[in-house]
C-alpha cells in the first residue's frame, strides 16, 4: 500500500518513512523517536540518527504525503462524483521546553483549569469524513495540517482555508463540503469557490440580516442588505417551526427546525448562507443549536447532519493522541516540529486504508469479543483492534534489512490475508 507514497520521498528517506510508520502503528509503548525506530525492529542495527533526520533535515513534504493520502482515501471509500465532506478543527499538544519551535501559551480544549489554556504547539486538522464498512460510525482520516503560532499573522481560519484550498487544488471536479465550531468563523470564507461550502455552528452573538432587495433603477448604488433580522434568540421568536425526523450520531430522532435565509454580515459579509435553527422536542430554549451554511441549495436536515458529522474529527483527534501516540515525539527544531506531529496522524489514516484492503473484521471482531466477552455490545472492529491486527501482520515488504520474525510470529496472525 505505501508503494503509492514513494514520490513524496527521495529513496532513502522512503525506506525510512516505511520502517518509522511500522514502528509508530507496532509499538506497545510511547512513540518517540527512538520509540518508533525500536519498534521497527532497527534499534541497534542501524544509527537513530537516521530517523532524527527524517524529521529534522529529510526532503520531503506533509502536505505532498497528506494529498497522495486523500487519492487513497477517495479512490477506496468516496464514490465516484461524490462530494468531499471535511472537517476542521485544531488541537494542543503540550510542550514546555524554552527552545521549541512554535511553543506557547493558547488555548486547549482539554485544560482542566477554569482558564483553558495550555502551552504547547497546537495544529489545525483537516479531516475527510468517510463511511467504512468495518465501522458504525463516520470516521475522520486527518489528512492535512498547519501549525498555528500565535500573533503570527496567520489565523486558525486562514490555516483552514488555505489547506482547504489544497483539496479542491487536488479535486477540482469534485464538490468539498466545509464544516467546523463556532470559532472557525471570519472573513477567509467569504470568497469561496462554487465548489466548496462552508458550514458551522452559528455565534449566539452573531447578527443576521435579510438577503439584499432587487434593484429599485434609481440613481445610487444597489443596497448590499436588507433589513436588520437580529440575533438566533429574536428570529426564533418568530420562526415557522415544523417537526421533522434528523440522522444525528447515528440515531434518527424527532427535532423542531426553522430556516431562514439571510445574510451574516459580519463574518461572510455578502455571501448569502442559510441559518437552520433546531430545537430539542423537550427542550425549554428558544433555540439549542444554530447551524449557519453557505450551501443553500441544501435541506435543513442534510445541514444539521452534516455539522453532526463533525464530531468525527473529535474521536479521531483522540484516538490519534491515545492509541497512535501523536504529540509523544518531544522535537523543538522547525521542521521536525512541523512534521511529527502530522506523520503521527497520518498514521491513523494509513491504518485504516491498511486494514481496508488486509484485515478480516470478522476474524478480528470474534478474538475481541473472546477477549473481553461481557462486552455484549461490541459489534463494530475498533481504533485498537485495528492496531491489534496489525501488530500481528506486516505492513509492508520494504525495510532496513531486519528481521521482523520475531515482532510478528505467523501464529498469532488473525489478518492472514497481510501476513505475506
Amino acid at each position: 500500500m505505501l508503494e503509492g507514497l514513494r514520490g513524496v520521498f527521495t529513496a532513502p528517506s522512503f525506506t525510512t518513512f516505511t520502517s518509522l510508520i511500522t514502528g509508530l502503528l507496532g509499538a506497545t509503548g510511547s512513540r518517540t523517536v527512538t520509540g518508533m525506530w525500536s519498534a521497527a525492529g532497527l534499534a541497534g542495527r542501524s544509527h537513530h540518527a537516521r530517523a532524527h533526520r527524517f524529521f529534522s533535515h529529510a526532503r520531503w513534504d506533509p502536505d505532498s504525503l497528506g494529498l497522495f493520502l486523500v487519492r487513497l482515501v477517495v479512490a477506496r471509500f468516496v464514490p465516484a462524483g461524490a462530494a468531499l465532506q471535511v472537517v476542521v478543527d485544531d488541537t494542543l499538544f503540550h510542550r514546555y521546553g524554552t527552545k521549541t519551535h512554535g511553543v506557547s501559551w493558547q488555548h486547549d480544549g482539554s485544560a482542566k483549569g477554569r482558564d483553558g489554556l495550555g502551552r504547547g504547539n497546537c495544529f489545525v486538522v483537516v479531516g475527510l469524513v468517510v463511511a467504512v464498512p468495518f465501522l458504525a460510525r463516520a470516521v475522520c482520516l486527518p489528512v492535512l495540517f498547519r501549525l498555528h503560532i500565535p500573533r503570527s499573522g496567520v489565523s486558525k481560519p486562514d490555516a483552514a482555508r488555505a489547506l482547504v484550498g489544497l483539496l479542491a487544488r487536488a479535486f477540482p471536479e469534485r464538490t468539498i463540503h466545509v464544516t467546523a465550531d463556532s470559532a472557525y468563523r471570519g472573513p477567509a470564507w467569504r470568497t469561496l469557490p462554487a465548489t466548496i461550502t462552508f458550514t458551522a455552528r452559528l455565534a449566539a452573538n452573531a447578527v443576521l440580516y435579510a438577503l439584499p432587495p432587487a434593484p429599485t433603477g434609481k440613481r445610487g448604488h444597489p443596497a448590499w442588505k436588507g433589513p436588520r433580522l437580529g440575533t438566533c434568540a429574536d428570529l426564533a421568536a418568530t420562526a415557522k417551526w415544523r417537526e421533522v425526523s434528523v440522522t444525528r450520531y447515528s440515531k434518527t430522532q424527532t427535532v423542531h427546525m426553522a430556516t431562514i435565509a439571510c445574510l451574516w454580515w459580519g463574518s461572510l459579509h455578502r455571501t448569502p448562507v442559510t441559518v437552520v435553527l433546531l430545537k430539542e422536542t423537550d427542550s425549554t430554549l428558544p433555540y439549542d443549536v444554530a447551524v449557519v451554511s453557505t450551501d443553500t441549495g441544501a435541506c435543513a436536515e442534510t445541514l444539521v447532519s452534516r455539522y453532526a458529522d463533525r464530531w468525527s474529527v473529535e474521536q479521531s483527534i483522540k484516538d490519534s493522541k491515545i492509541l497512535i501516540g501523536a504529540g509523544d515525539a518531544a522535537n523543538r527544531l522547525p521542521l521536525a516540529v512541523q512534521r511529527s506531529v502530522p506523520f503521527a496522524m497520518l498514521g491513523l489514516t494509513v491504518l485504516v486504508l491498511w486494514y481496508a484492503g488486509h484485515g478480516t473484521a470478522e476474524t478480528d471482531l470474534a478474538a475481541a469479543r473472546a477477549r473481553a466477552p461481557w462486552n455484549r455490545k461490541k459489534t463494530h472492529v475498533s481504533v485498537d483492534d485495528m492496531l491489534i491486527a496489525f501488530r500481528r501482520a506486516r505492513i509492508t515488504a520494504i525495510g532496513a534489512g531486519q528481521d521482523t520474525l520475531d515482532h510478528y510470529p505467523a501464529e498469532a496472525v488473525t489478518s492472514g490475508s497481510a501476513a505475506a
